[in-house]
């Protein structure tokens, strides 16, 4: 595991941790049972395959 080889400030630690930002997934549509939804495109096969259920 890597560790820091000095301490870093705490100011430093902030800013760094300030900088991440989660984005959002891109939407792809599905149709299901006649209705099209708009699902996670990493999970757009599951709802296929109806291993996931859309929420309404």
């Amino acid at each position: 595991m890597a560790v820091p080889k000095r301490k870093m400030s705490r100011s430093n630690t902030r800013h760094r941790r300030a900088q991440w930002r989660a984005s959002t997934p891109p939407l792809a549509p599905v149709t299901i049972d006649g209705s099209t939804y708009l699902v996670p495109q990493h999970l757009r096969k599951a709802y296929e395959r109806c291993l996931l259920r859309p929420e309404d």
